[in-house]
């Protein structure tokens, strides 16, 4: 899809990755609706890209359902919808606690599962659903099961979705980094993270994710032994 003059809802745009993301799009000449949890951090953040500022809560009922809503109206439409939420906890099966499990799922997963789905109707012809995943959703790793599954769960509602809305979308286009110098896994939900290589560029990622959007591409995936981002 042609990204300028495009119109995309970023949930997480207050977030590292998201900020970069909506920061990415404007640059190239889109206009953006920046969602996320924390009013004086959205306000900046809006005011910055000159983004319509959209609170997002998946912990509430209808959040998600009001930030399309307000995106739509604020944009006067709507192309693409990125979804650069997370969050991570460290940990092996039975050791987290299922509170924990279950706020994972709602972050990682049925939270923008629930935004996509309340935004497919207000797309416009061609538009774009970009989601950002894990290399974990792949390859599940011990000491993080939790978080594993997750991600694995969005990763197959992604899988699901390009095919039956093959003939509405340009892309559903999954987005599957590797560790990252993000600081990520320092606000870990539980948990502290194991010693962790040097983390990949997060700048890379982001161009590479925006050539890929501006190219209809489905996936961007680390590929651990190339050690390399792989698009498709």
């Amino acid at each position: 899809m042609e990204i300028a003059g495009s119109r995309f809802l970023v949930a997480g745009a207050t977030g590292f990755l998201g900020n970069l993301i909506a920061r990415a799009l404007t640059d190239a000449g889109g206009t953006v609706a920046a969602a996320g949890r924390d009013p004086e951090a959205l306000e900046r953040i809006s005011a910055d890209l000159g983004a319509v500022p959209v609170p997002l809560d998946y912990s509430e009922a209808g959040s998600a359902e009001r930030a399309v809503a307000l995106a739509v109206e604020g944009l006067g439409g709507l192309d693409g919808i990125v979804i650069a939420t997370g969050a991570v906890a460290f940990g092996a099966a039975g050791e987290i606690d299922p509170a924990v499990e279950r706020e994972l799922m709602l972050i990682n997963a049925t939270g923008p599962m629930a935004l996509i789905s309340a935004g497919l109707d207000h797309l416009s012809p061609g538009g774009s659903v970009i989601a950002l995943t894990a290399v974990v959703a792949t390859f599940p790793t011990a000491g993080m099961a939790a978080y594993s599954a997750s991600k694995a769960a969005l990763a197959a509602y992604l899988s699901a979705l390009r095919r039956e809305r093959r003939k509405d979308l340009a892309t559903v286009l999954e987005v599957s980094p590797g560790h990252m110098e993000t600081g990520f896994a320092e606000h870990a939900l539980a948990g502290s993270p194991p010693k962790l290589p040097e983390g990949a560029d997060p700048g890379l990622l982001v161009d590479t994710v925006i050539d890929a959007i501006s190219n209809d591409r489905r996936e961007v995936r680390y590929d651990m032994r190339a050690n390399e981002l792989i698009v498709k």
